[in-house]
């Protein structure tokens, strides 16, 4: 896994909020990230996992460091850097639906090609290579490209709508994807030419829509899925449950649409707790919902 870590600073009022005042809620500080929570979610899923990411070197570095590894994450190859470690500030409302949320990736923005060839022994050896788009685009295009040499899969997020349409052009036959999975929004940036991903080196697009479930193509078939019940506590970090459950699974045999409703699973889980990664999560109980 390569991509961001930071600390999550979420904020949750414990009736409606107003609006231009001060709400009394409740205040979590944990790490996060996206490339680092999917690290943590594949761990506990049992597929070995290391990370390659920076963290400053701060008491939030500690923080996150110490998370990651406890939660059987290999973290040798996460620097740690000068640049303060990154922050996700989310305000969610009494429901625990995001209202908004600022993000300050300061540091993922210092991880440089350097640090992806410190990690080429363990990209080379990897299964498959899982890409956050918070990376810059010379860094994914580096990292991207070694896994292809390797003959390694590729995964990738590509996170929002900004980061997809500045990695759009690196979408090619060259630098083929074993799964592409995002958002509509960010599919649409992505396809900016209108040319087809699926034509575009994607072996399978998986199109995640939240509670309206989800839709996987491939250039032979398509499939809709429909997302599984669930009592929302908190949506941080579902679509990271998603990801890595649908990599794990693949990873134990299982088809993209096996692997996609395993990821549903993972996702209610997830949006069920209050954690952005469920502490408890384990193939075992993913496995009970479906």
């Amino acid at each position: 896994m390569i991509g961001g870590s930071n600390v999550d600073v979420l904020a949750r009022p414990r009736v409606a909020a107003l609006p231009a005042t001060s709400n009394p809620g409740e205040v979590t500080v944990t790490a996060g990230g996206v490339g680092r929570n999917i690290a943590e979610n594949l761990a506990r899923l049992g597929t070995t996992v290391s990370l390659v990411s920076v963290v400053g070197s701060d008491v939030h570095g500690d923080l996150v460091l110490e998370a990651t590894r406890d939660a059987g994450v290999d973290v040798e190859l996460v620097r740690r850097g000068l640049t303060p470690t990154g922050t996700y500030v989310a305000l969610l409302d009494a429901e625990g639906e995001l209202v908004a949320a600022v993000s300050d990736m300061a540091a993922t923005a210092s991880l440089g090609t350097a640090d992806v060839h410190l990690a080429g022994d363990a990209i080379a050896a990897a299964d498959l290579v899982v890409l956050d788009g918070n990376l810059s685009t010379e860094v994914l295009a580096t990292a991207w490209e070694a896994a292809v040499t390797a003959g390694v899969g590729v995964v990738l997020d590509p996170v929002s709508v900004p980061k997809a349409a500045a990695i759009g052009h690196l979408l090619g036959v060259e630098r083929p994807l074993a799964l592409l999975s995002a958002g509509s929004t960010e599919l649409e940036a992505l396809a900016r030419d209108g040319a087809s991903l699926l034509d575009r080196g994607v072996a399978v697009l998986w199109e995640r829509a939240g509670a309206a479930g989800s839709l996987l193509r491939t250039r032979e078939a398509s499939v809709e899925l429909a997302s599984l019940p669930a009592a929302v506590e908190d949506v941080t970090g579902a679509g990271d449950a998603m990801l890595a459950a649908y990599c794990h699974a693949v990873l134990t045999g299982s088809t993209p649409a096996e692997a996609a409703r395993y990821g549903h699973a993972a996702a209610a889980l997830t949006v069920g707790s209050r954690h952005t990664v469920r502490p408890d999560l384990t193939d075992a109980n993913v496995r009970s919902l479906l």
